[in-house]
């Protein structure tokens, strides 16, 4: 009977023992995730819904790798233009976008402008766009912003098409950039003449996201080793 005694509080003593560690392993590991956290460079991917359902900014998370933090900011639907019935700028999903308080920010928006029904107020592209950069440029990060010049519009049979986009849109994007002075994306040309990439002739399937994945993040390194460079020279290194 004496034996049992010892050996249930040897055991109770080794129970809590083992319990205290595995409490201070599992607070270690969170202190070590917000610490890895905080120090990933983030990039917020903003858009539409080519943004919001595909696997772009996923496949821009694998090859930029564990020291950035990618996160999906996409509403279906949405548009530059104020005078729609989805506005970006006034998106739940814009306010997250701005509290991440992303070191980088992708845009990629301008395809439901494209809509025919959009066209009579096409002139407020530039003006509505320049204010949602404008609120992201107010960030304490100061982010470096890039517009996504956005991928083809095949067939649809709607009032959405690639003529109002190449027309109206796009030449609206370029000037935004232009004003502000702001690097551009290309992914309409990557992917003009892929148009199997897009089975509804809007969005793209797994092979369009990785298309576009892999175009932002050869301009996000080009432009991040251009930084790099201009630091070395400034500091004579």
């Amino acid at each position: 009977m004496k034996e049992n005694k010892i050996s249930r509080k040897n055991l109770t003593i080794f129970l809590t023992i083992l319990l205290l560690t595995l409490s201070l392993l599992a607070i270690s590991s969170n202190v070590l995730d917000d610490t890895k956290s905080k120090t990933r460079k983030r990039v917020a991917c903003i858009g539409n819904s080519i943004t919001q359902i595909t696997n772009y900014p996923n496949e821009l998370q694998i090859m930029l790798g564990t020291n950035y933090l990618v996160k999906n900011f996409g509403v279906s639907g949405s548009t530059v233009l104020n005078s729609t019935f989805r506005p970006y700028i006034q998106q739940e999903a814009f306010k997250k976008a701005k509290e991440f308080l992303p070191e980088i920010v992708i845009i990629m928006l301008g395809t439901n402008d494209a809509n025919t029904y959009n066209l009579p107020n096409i002139d407020q592209f530039v003006n509505d766009y320049t204010k949602l950069i404008y609120l992201i440029q107010e960030l304490i990060t100061d982010p470096k912003i890039f517009l996504v010049k956005p991928p083809p519009i095949f067939y649809t049979g709607l009032d959405i098409n690639n003529t109002n986009l190449q027309q109206f849109v796009m030449p609206r994007i370029e000037q935004v950039a232009e004003n502000l002075e702001l690097p551009t994306i290309d992914v309409y040309s990557s992917l003009i003449k892929y148009p199997e990439y897009f089975p509804d002739g809007v969005h793209p399937n797994i092979q369009g996201g990785k298309a576009i994945a892999n175009k932002i993040y050869q301009k996000i390194t080009t432009e991040t080793t251009k930084k790099q460079n201009c630091s070395i020279l400034e500091t004579g290194a």
